[in-house]
């Protein structure tokens, strides 16, 4: 029975150090792999391109061992990108997927054109060849976001905008493409633009030149 035991207790010694001679070699492996290439899709090349040379000092980095704080700094600095996955792909490369923003406005500061994205980051441009409302006017990008939002649950189409126009008083103001003129109140702006939308269900919209929201209760027409 003693000899049956001790029988035992030296195959399972023999496991333990085949196990433990395995995994040290794996861990010595693991801590040797370097991360020798990036990968980026979702941008166009050129934005690729340039977010990959910013993160360019991560190769050589120990892949196990990569900050992730780093990688995510990097990629959220980019006023391009709405949402992405960062994928360590062993032995040694990392995959970026991007979700590009949607551009909904555009605007100027100090003499340049920028584009406001749906990720409420600005991005400089040198060219003006959007088809989407420009914002006259300093606000705040909720001031924007909360007038997109009253926008969407009104049914309004936003496509149809052609100008917004925002005041010191928090106040709105919506051109449309075909030139018409909505003065928005501060308040109650999704009930303002069901308004809207119910009035030109029975008049003609290309009658009016101004629809005036300002006073509660009130629409105030202005005919071309």
């Amino acid at each position: 029975m003693q000899e049956r035991k001790s029988k035992k207790v030296l195959i399972y010694f023999f496991l333990f150090l085949i196990i433990g001679t395995f995994h040290n070699k794996d861990l010595n492996e693991l801590g040797s792999v370097k991360l020798d290439q990036i990968s980026i899709t979702g941008l166009d090349e050129k934005h690729n391109y340039k977010l990959l040379k910013n993160l360019d000092f991560l190769k050589n980095r120990n892949l196990f061992l990569l900050n992730k704080i780093e990688v995510t700094d990097i990629i959220n600095e980019n006023s391009l990108v709405e949402k992405y996955s960062v994928f360590k792909k062993y032995p040694s490369s990392l995959s970026i997927k991007i979700d590009k923003t949607n551009f909904l406005a555009r605007t100027k500061k100090d003499d340049h054109t920028f584009l406001l994205g749906s990720n409420g980051k600005f991005t400089k441009v040198n060219y003006e060849n959007y088809d989407i409302p420009f914002i006259f006017g300093n606000f705040e990008i909720m001031n924007f976001f909360d007038l997109k939002k009253a926008i969407k649950e009104s049914d309004f189409n936003y496509k149809e905008i052609k100008n917004l126009f925002f005041f010191k008083s928090g106040r709105w103001d919506i051109e449309t493409n075909d030139g018409l003129l909505i003065k928005l109140p501060r308040e109650n702006i999704k009930k303002s633009l069901e308004m809207v939308l119910i009035f030109f269900e029975k008049n003609e919209k290309k009658k009016v030149k101004i629809i005036d929201l300002r006073q509660p209760h009130q629409i105030i027409i202005d005919a071309r």
